[in-house]
Formats: C-alpha cells, structure tokens, sequence
C-alpha cells in the first residue's frame, strides 16, 4: 500500500523538556512549519514525585505538594516555550499532562487531532531515561502520525 502524504502538516506536537534538543525541536517545527498549529506539550512524569519523596508509599499531603511544584516548574517552562516560540516568529499553544512521558505523547497526539509530532532526539538524562529507552524513539515507534526527530 502507497501512502500519499497530503501536504503541510495542519497540527504539530512537540514535546518539551529544559533540554537544548527540546529548544532545538522547536524552533525546527516554527521554520519548517509556520503555517500549522503548533502545540507545545510537558509531561510531568509521577514516577518524579515517589522519587523526590525519598519513601516509597505514604505521605500524601507531601506527595501533593511536590506535584503541585511539578505542576509550577511545568508551567513555567512553557511559558519560557511560549517566549522561544515569539523569538523564532511563532505563536504557539502549550499544554501539560501527568504521565508516562512516551505514552502521554502518542495519547495526545491521537486524542487531539495532532498529525505530526517533532520531538528532540533525547532530553533528559539519567538513569531511567537510559534504562526504559529514549523516549523519541519509543514515541516514533508507537505514533500513529509521522514523527520527525531533530538532533
């Protein structure tokens, strides 16, 4: 079966983290795509919370408390992604979701009308990011719109 893309793309989703390759997928998809929604999107991954708990279990005023300053650097963060956005001759809408990082991409992107996804070709660093695999490449493997990776 042949697959025809049909022009531009109408809906961008790109993904963003503090990253310079996050930085990076950005201002690609405003030079190459200046013409389509582009939206902007953080995921705050709970498994963040447990770990800046120190415990495992318990203590649920505090794990509401450092999900609310998740919730705040998030936020701020896309207002810095907002701000790039103006600088690279974009307006942009932003949005945040707790979740699994990879999976809350492609949910996303299937739950609102997204037809391209440009994500950067990795973010953070740690262990985990290197032991569950990058998360660009787990997002291109199970999208269902095309995905493009900026290095």
């Amino acid at each position: 079966m042949l697959v025809v893309a049909e022009g531009m793309p109408r809906h961008v989703l790109v993904p963003v983290d503090d990253s310079d390759r996050s930085t990076d997928a950005l201002e690609f998809t405003c030079r190459e795509y200046p013409d389509a929604t582009i939206t902007a999107l953080h995921v705050i991954d709970p498994g963040d919370f447990y770990a800046a708990t120190g415990i495992e279990g318990g203590a649920v005023a505090n794990y509401e408390e450092i999900q609310t300053q998740h919730e705040q650097r998030a936020d701020a963060l896309l207002e810095q992604t907002r701000e790039e956005a103006a600088e690279f001759g974009c307006e942009i809408e932003t949005d945040r979701v707790v979740g699994g990082i990879s999976r809350s991409i492609v949910t996303y992107a299937d739950e609102h009308d997204v037809d391209h996804i440009t994500i950067g070709s990795h973010g953070r660093t740690g262990a985990s990011r290197i032991l569950l695999g990058s998360v660009a490449e787990n997002v291109a493997r199970r999208s269902s719109v095309p995905v493009t990776i900026v290095r």
